[in-house]
């Protein structure tokens, strides 16, 4: 099993939303670097769920149900999206201060590669933000 982090701009589309549609399919990305993590998700993999530019914080835990497809939002072949659904809400939300102030978690691509839309976790930053979220599985 991997583990991800996924953005979401709240009044796009928020965990709100997201919980009460049961379902999403992860589309309109259109970052290389994140199309290739949208790629190597496998069913089963997590999600971080991540509120950005409003909010900005962890929220909850989303899993993959369906593998990397044709984005269906674009003709053009190079676009992925996945399937998706809500596992759990954080307890207690992570923010990115949080995050950016603690040195068990600098090594994260939400630091170092702050613009990419879906990021790679490892499983020990995984644990540690449940942790940090007053949140197991």
């Amino acid at each position: 099993m991997k583990y991800w982090l996924i953005k979401s701009e709240p009044f796009k589309y928020s965990w709100k939303q997201f919980n009460k549609d049961k379902r999403a399919c992860w589309d309109g990305v259109r970052n290389y670097a994140a199309r290739n993590n949208l790629r190597a998700m496998q069913k089963g993999d997590l999600l971080l769920f991540y509120h950005s530019n409003e909010g900005l914080e962890i929220v909850g835990i989303a899993e993959v149900v369906k593998t990397a497809y044709q984005d269906p939002t674009t003709e053009e072949t190079a676009w992925l999206a996945v399937d998706i659904k809500p596992k759990k809400t954080l307890h207690k939300s992570v923010s990115l201060a949080q995050i950016k102030s603690d040195t068990k978690l600098a090594d994260m691509q939400i630091i170092k590669l702050s613009r990419l839309s879906v990021s790679a976790v490892t499983e020990e930053e995984f644990a540690y933000l449940l942790k940090l979220g007053e949140t197991s599985l």
